[in-house]
C-alpha cells in the first residue's frame, strides 16, 4: 500500500546532510503519480545539517 496515495502522510520531514552514497532505498518506496509539497514550512539550518518540514498539498 502506498501511504502518500492512501492519504495517510500529512507532513514529510527531511534532515538534509552532505553525504556522498554510492545507492540507497526509496524513501517511500514506489510511488504512483505525482505528490506536491508546499514549500517548506519549518526550515532549521543546523552545522552541517538542513531540516526541513513540508506540508503535502491535496
Amino acid at each position: 500500500m502506498n501511504v502518500l496515495a492512501a492519504g495517510l502522510v500529512d507532513e514529510v520531514a527531511m534532515d538534509v546532510v552532505p553525504v556522498v552514497f554510492g545507492s540507497g532505498k526509496r524513501y517511500f518506496g514506489s510511488i504512483d503519480g505525482q505528490h506536491l509539497l508546499e514549500d517548506p514550512h519549518v526550515v532549521i539550518q543546523g552545522e552541517r545539517v538542513l531540516h526541513l518540514r513540508f506540508k503535502i498539498r491535496r
